[in-house]
């Protein structure tokens, strides 16, 4: 869509056209999200071990607005700026990247990542209040509900009774944490909406660099990198790849997927992120599925299929 098309903004929502049904193109660029996203909990958790959240985070999101301005400037990409949509990019890099970053910075320090997957798939579920309370086009259907809380239980399923019996407790509030992260991504998705006549890579490549500048200071006057120890090369390792695969890449990803079809779409990803780790874990460290995991990709493809609605159209059609 050019920039020149009409744009209507009313509260957290942006009206242009009504998000598209998902094409093939579009679940595999899911898919794909959902594999980058899927490495970000390990990247992090090894990240995590030797720097403060705050600095991560920090890191995370500059990085990735480096590598995205190199590839902006390659392609010849430039975000024309002015003081309002300067402000919105703010109010996107709170609610997209410094309060869920850094919430599932901070919780990682105490949760398993099995346990930060399962509270990580309840944002489809905020995603569908917020588009309810916030969107003229993205209302409850009896489909999306179906999809959504059928997707939920089945990343439960997968992950296990093991996990699930670690709720609450004494990790309570890493968890709530989690769960903040989740409900910030669900108001994120909604007000993503409003930049639908913006290429994805610049609005990807504002976004991280409005991130940078705001936690520059905190990190500056909390963690005070210059006086920890350097990190070593694994940590190194994890850094890049959050930064450029995880949040760079991710989020040209994101934003394509957001533009075309709506934020309760995009909020999916979260159902496969869990199954990307998974079967990666199957296909490249040699790690053996049980029945469980199988039961819980079943429930989740039952949960996507209610969602996009077109296996149903074609039991109706057979029907009729």
């Amino acid at each position: 869509m050019s920039a020149s098309s009409p744009v209507h903004r009313t509260g957290l929502a942006t009206t242009i056209a009504g998000p598209l049904p998902m094409a093939p193109s579009d679940w595999a660029a899911l898919a794909l999200l959902g594999v980058i996203w899927g490495g970000s909990f390990f990247f992090g958790k090894v990240a995590i071990a030797e720097i403060p959240p705050l600095t991560m985070v920090l890191t995370r999101v500059a990085i990735g607005a480096l590598a995205l301005w190199i590839i902006a400037r390659a392609r010849g990409i430039h975000l024309p700026l002015n003081r309002r949509l300067a402000g919105e990019f703010l109010l996107l890099a709170v609610i997209a990247n410094i309060i869920p970053f850094g919430l599932i910075a901070w919780s990682q320090q105490h949760l398993p990542s099995g346990l930060s997957s399962i509270l990580n798939a309840a944002t489809p579920l905020f995603t569908v209040l917020v588009a309810q309370a916030f969107t003229h086009d993205e209302k409850f259907t009896l489909g999306k509900l179906i999809g959504v809380s059928l997707g939920f239980v089945g990343v439960a399923v997968m992950m296990g009774p093991a996990l699930l019996g670690q709720l609450g407790g004494h990790e309570l509030p890493a968890q709530l944490a989690a769960i903040g992260a989740t409900v910030s991504y669900g108001f994120a998705a909604v007000y993503s909406r409003r930049f639908r006549h913006l290429p994805p890579l610049g609005i990807a490549m504002a976004q991280l660099a409005t991130s940078s500048l705001l936690l520059l200071p905190a990190v500056a006057l909390i963690d005070r990198p210059w006086n920890l120890p350097a990190p070593s090369t694994p940590v190194i390792g994890a850094l890049l790849g959050l930064g450029v695969l995880s949040t760079g890449l991710a989020y040209i990803l994101y934003f394509r997927i957001v533009g075309r079809n709506g934020a309760t779409n995009i909020s999916l990803v979260t159902f496969l992120v869990p199954v990307s780790a998974i079967l990666l874990g199957a296909l490249v460290l040699g790690e053996a599925l049980e029945p469980r995991e199988f039961a819980g990709f079943a429930i989740i493809a039952l949960g996507l299929a209610a969602i996009d609605g077109r296996p149903a159209r074609w039991v109706r059609g057979k029907m009729g």
